[in-house]
């Protein structure tokens, strides 16, 4: 597996989240009350059984706790850095209807997974030769959640990714201040220990190899492709130098060092969890003027808002309910951004335009959809841009399931590992002709 460049402008950030020393593990798990049909379990998209691994920290048994989370979620330990818990596990936790503070969930999956990977416990191995091959496209969490379980079922299996690295966005996208590149790649080089899983990087479907060839050399097909290119606007001076888009960009200062002397104002287009992240990012990197640009309200923003709120804390400035309407560039080079003021209807205001002072621009307004690399799939649909499937993560052509952002057009990481591990039974079910339900 490809190595990450020692010279990266992510190394900069620090743990939003500290980690958990052993005395703040074993009295955080002395707080949970344990609940039977905890509402946290029901909130967690994988379901791990959330008492049972807080009660095995409480009780010393760190390796037990580990195990109780991979079993539901070989990506446990990412997910504990990057998933939205304030709104999931933690959100849902009992103390939330109480002056208590709620368990602090997902530091204590932290504690209990990270010790898995530095003590090197191993608890699976493949499953007997079933003799059948399973071709995985995509190397992000659902492909690589989809391709372990496979392997603990005996199936062969091979990743296809077009790029250089794998872990998807957990490696490209995820903000460094909740999970580096580098931490990513740790973990899939765990998932991978499993042995057996072949991975093919720099292969692009259908360019460098067809479906018709994968149908043929492989019993089964996992779609586990990730959207596509950043969206971006077409606006006078739209060629100007210093815009991008918002993913490309983050993925650049990832697994790369990106050069930011220059740079005193930036801004930032969307009102997503990419356009906080990357105003975060930006801030952190040592941007002194970072303004978010968004059409809506405040309030209505699509971006998680404790994330927003934190952000502000940070210095982030924003402009609600304006809309670009041009760069404003000299000789080629970004100056800034004109926008004009929205009603409450999205509507543009008369004589109310404005301008932005700007040296940088990133454009978080989206990512386009890769279903055209399907079309080509026999009953296959496709539906708002998205593969259709049905609750097994079945396609409508037959052998070929799918998860992960290319059915729900960009979710958690979470979200994509249970895609995975659900389409993995299925295919299973149906290699061998057994009901696992």
């Amino acid at each position: 597996m490809s190595q990450l460049p020692s010279k990266r402008s992510e190394r900069i950030f620090t743990d939003f989240k500290k980690e958990y020393s052993d005395t703040q593990a074993l009295t955080e798990a002395n707080r949970c009350l344990y609940c039977y049909d905890a509402p946290c379990i029901t909130a967690c998209p994988t379901s791990i059984d959330i008492p049972k691994f807080i009660r095995r920290i409480a009780n010393d048994n760190v390796k037990g706790a580990a195990k109780a989370i991979f079993d539901s979620n070989i990506m446990g330990m990412s997910c504990a850095r990057v998933c939205p818990v304030e709104v999931l596990c933690v959100g849902s936790c009992v103390y939330t209807n109480t002056d208590v503070p709620p368990i602090q969930i997902g530091k204590l999956q932290r504690y209990a997974t990270d010790q898995a990977f530095e003590k090197g416990w191993q608890y699976y191995e493949p499953g007997q030769s079933s003799g059948k091959s399973v071709a995985l496209i995509g190397g992000g969490p659902a492909s690589l959640a989809a391709a372990h379980r496979l392997r603990r079922f005996g199936h062969s299996v091979t990743i296809f990714e077009r790029d250089t690295y794998l872990g998807g966005l957990n490696t490209t996208g995820v903000a460094p201040y909740k999970m580096k590149a580098d931490r990513s790649l740790t973990e899939v080089e765990w998932i991978l220990k499993i042995g057996g899983i072949e991975v093919k990087t720099g292969s692009e479907i259908p360019k460098d190899i067809s479906w018709q060839e994968l149908r043929t050399n492989f019993d089964a097909i996992f779609l586990g492709f990730g959207l596509g290119r950043d969206r971006y606007m077409s606006l006078p001076n739209a060629e100007a130098e210093g815009i991008y888009g918002a993913v490309d960009y983050i993925a650049q200062f990832k697994t790369g060092d990106v050069a930011l002397d220059n740079i005193q104002n930036a801004i930032v287009v969307g009102g997503g969890n990419t356009a906080i992240d990357a105003v975060r990012e930006l801030i952190g990197l040592g941007i002194n003027n970072v303004t978010m640009v968004y059409r809506g309200d405040e309030r209505k923003m699509s971006g998680y808002l404790h994330e927003w709120m934190e952000a502000k804390k940070e210095g982030a400035l924003g402009q609600w309910r304006s809309q670009p309407i041009a760069y404003i560039a000299e000789d080629s080079k970004l100056t800034g951004l004109r926008c004009i003021r929205m009603d409450e209807n999205k509507q543009p205001i008369a004589d109310s335009e404005f301008s932005i002072d700007a040296d940088l621009i990133l454009l978080a307004i989206g990512q386009d959809k890769q279903h055209e690399l399907v079309q080509s799939l026999p009953g296959l649909e496709i539906e708002w841009g998205k593969v259709v499937v049905d609750a097994t993560r079945a396609t409508g052509c037959a052998g070929v399931f799918a998860g992960g952002d290319c059915i729900n057009g960009g979710k958690e990481v979470v979200n994509a590992v249970d895609d995975g591990q659900k389409a993995a039974d299925s295919i299973h079910s149906f290699l061998t002709g057994e009901n696992h339900g």
